[in-house]
């Protein structure tokens, strides 16, 4: 059994790294053949009201206008204005010092050249990344850098691979399968070490990977998604023709599986180390009975969590139906929400799995050599656990005196032999 597992997870990591090398993004991605835009950093100098002829209506709307510096670009340094009016549904709120970025559009009038686009947030966000690191490595030491390093690997792959690959029209399902298989293995080894019971963990989320990506390419079938319910794939379908809207579906439910599949295998792997630990002489049964309580406990927990992120995701959408006179039932099974229902009953299915097939393969392939043993090992009696016993003499039976029964008081301490006090010293 041992064996079955190693070698599935080495024929599983055979398998991706040949996914990558057939699925690697070659050539140049699709596009619409426009130029590309110019966006530069700005600050805001001032701001003022003012009415402006409305690009919506023929007619003037109040507006507000923003002189900015450009802070990057070519013509770092010059000012200029952009303005938004009252009518935009975008309508930002600008104030004096903040840091913009803004879209440079040569060809438009001198008042519309300049486009707001956003704020800035690169700094906020490095912040809180820094604070993030911080607070792993604190906690985590080592292991910890280990994780992070596994973070910027997964990251990596989905970078360099996973997204490049669909743009250029690749099977979405199999690039999805490659790429969440080489994250596996790659961020699992790298957080968790190179040891028997990582390839245990390993083992379960990748079959329950494979269980997760069948139900949801049954479901998407079943309910006849066609992957067009956002308006972003809508865009991809013009972008990209060929694409397989469907299989995109597809694959960001694997991809979301993949991070919460880990954390419960992961989880259950442990469970059955420390009780292996704590009795050795359990057998698979009972470690399998005992691991599987704390899975349950588990799973009640991340369920939850996992169904209230992805409703927490579809929330808008379904607040801007509901203003409608669509029922309910017409909502919820309309392709944009129905979506995401299905996004979290795949996940959650594949999640609930996880937990059997991982503590059913650690329960019988662990054994004490692979979760080491008690790290301060057996306890030894103490020096003086136990009273001076005279030596009987020849033909006499002797008893050894009795411990004392408590702590003595004060007043009678003196009474003590000598003995007695290393006793309680030692009991101290």
């Amino acid at each position: 059994m041992r064996a079955a597992v190693v070698w599935t997870v080495v024929a599983a990591g055979c398998l991706a790294l040949l996914g990558l090398v057939l699925l690697w993004p070659t050539g140049e991605a699709p596009s619409l053949g426009f130029p590309q835009d110019d966006y530069y950093d700005a600050t805001v100098v001032s701001v003022s009201a003012d009415e402006c002829e409305s690009r919506e209506i023929l007619a003037s709307v109040d507006c507000f206008i923003a002189t900015f510096e450009l802070t990057s670009g070519p013509d770092a340094g010059a000012t200029g204005e952009f303005v938004v009016a009252a009518d935009e549904l975008d309508l930002p709120t600008v104030s004096e010092g903040d840091q913009v970025t803004v879209l440079d559009v040569p060809t438009s009038p001198e008042p519309y050249r300049y486009v707001f686009v956003d704020f800035q947030r690169s700094t906020p966000l490095w912040v809180l990344f820094a604070v993030f690191v911080v607070v792993v490595v604190a906690f985590g030491r080592w292991k910890g850098v280990r994780a992070l390093l596994g973070l910027g690997a997964s990251l990596l792959i989905l970078v360099a691979f996973v997204v490049p690959s669909l743009l250029r029209d690749n099977p979405a399902v199999w690039v999805a399968l490659a790429g969440t298989v080489a994250i596996a293995v790659v961020s699992l080894y790298l957080a968790h070490g190179f040891d028997f019971s990582t390839t245990v963990a390993l083992g379960g989320t990748l079959v329950a990977l494979l269980v997760t990506t069948a139900i949801a390419l049954l479901a998407a079938s079943a309910t006849n998604l066609t992957g067009l319910g956002d308006e972003d794939a809508q865009v991809l379908r013009i972008t990209a023709e060929s694409l397989d809207l469907r299989g995109l579906l597809v694959a960001g439910i694997v991809v979301g599986a993949l991070g919460v599949l880990d954390d419960v295998t992961v989880t259950q792997v442990s469970t059955v180390a420390a009780l292996r630990r704590a009795n050795p002489e359990l057998g698979p049964r009972a470690l399998y009975s005992e691991a599987v309580r704390v899975g349950r406990d588990h799973i009640a927990s991340t369920v939850n969590t996992l169904v209230l992120a992805y409703a927490g995701a579809a929330l808008p959408l379904v607040l801007l139906f509901a203003q409608g006179s669509a029922p309910v039932s017409r909502i919820l099974t309309g392709e944009v929400v129905a979506v995401e229902i299905i996004r979290m009953l795949v996940g959650s299915i594949g999640l609930v799995l996880s937990v059997p097939i991982t503590t059913a393969l650690a329960a019988v392939t662990l054994n004490t050599d692979d979760v080491g043993s008690h790290s301060h090992g057996p306890v030894e009696p103490a020096e003086h656990s136990r009273l001076p016993v005279a030596e009987p003499e020849d033909g006499d039976v002797q008893e050894p005196p009795a411990e004392p029964a408590g702590e003595p008081d004060e007043d009678g301490w003196e009474e003590f032999t000598g003995s007695d006090r290393e006793f309680w010293d030692d009991e101290r």
